[in-house]
């Protein structure tokens, strides 16, 4: 007798954590006065949605300030090898597909700051070729370290600032804000979709469909408020 097999339990989207403008601006403003190095990572994730290998991966030859964009080509990622321990390991990016995305004036004005005041550390720091979140010595930046990093400076953020104002996220979630601000602006899905390189729009539906639950109460408003034919 053949047994029934009833549909697959609807896919849940993996928990994500957001901040608000306020809060985002609150920490970005801490960060600059606290370690304007350090800094620039923070915006250039919140500002973009890439992922962290992505940002890790980028170079300056990726980035284009007079036109105000940036190509995201590759990622660092970390392989454990067996009785080797640890190496950072440069390859594609999570979809195999590169992406443009587009800068907004501050963050290219952020960046240019940056970029002199690398060039004065030394100039191989700017070179075409050289990673733009690199360590002081132009090798990539361990991951796992860099998200350890955030931590940390979230935890000083809110001693400093009050919990209350500044809610603990992880470093991923810096992607997760700047998707959802995006989308609770109005900005289409797929453009939103596009900017974070997922590989289609359902992603990005499945993923932030629970981060703004009045987005339907609205469009609904929206649609009542439309003149009738």
């Amino acid at each position: 007798m053949a047994l029934h097999r009833g549909l697959a339990p609807e896919a849940r989207p993996p928990e994500t954590q957001a901040w608000t403008a306020a809060e985002l601006g609150r920490f970005l403003r801490w960060a600059d006065a606290y370690d304007g190095d350090a800094a620039m990572a923070w915006r250039l994730l919140a500002a973009t949605g890439m992922r962290r290998g992505e940002a890790l991966a980028l170079r300056w030859r990726d980035i284009d300030l007079d036109a105000g964009r940036l190509a995201v080509r590759r990622s660092i990622g970390v392989v454990k090898n067996k009785g080797a321990g640890q190496q950072l390991v440069e390859g594609s990016t999570k979809t195999g597909q590169s992406r443009v995305v587009d800068l907004d004036a501050g963050t290219v004005v952020a960046l240019r700051a940056y970029r002199a005041a690398r060039q004065e550390v030394a100039r191989e720091l700017v070179r075409d070729g050289a990673l733009v979140l690199s360590n002081v010595d132009g090798t990539p930046r361990h991951p796992e370290r860099f998200s350890r990093q955030f931590i940390t400076h979230l935890a000083r953020a809110r001693r400093a600032l009050g919990d209350e104002q500044l809610p603990a996220i992880r470093l991923h979630d810096l992607r997760h804000t700047h998707a959802s601000l995006l989308l609770a602006d109005g900005v289409p899905v797929k453009v939103v979709s596009e900017r974070l390189g997922h590989a289609n729009a359902t992603i990005t539906l499945t993923v932030y469909q629970h981060v703004h639950p009045g987005m339907g109460r609205e469009a609904a408003d929206r649609f009542a408020a439309l003149p009738e034919g």
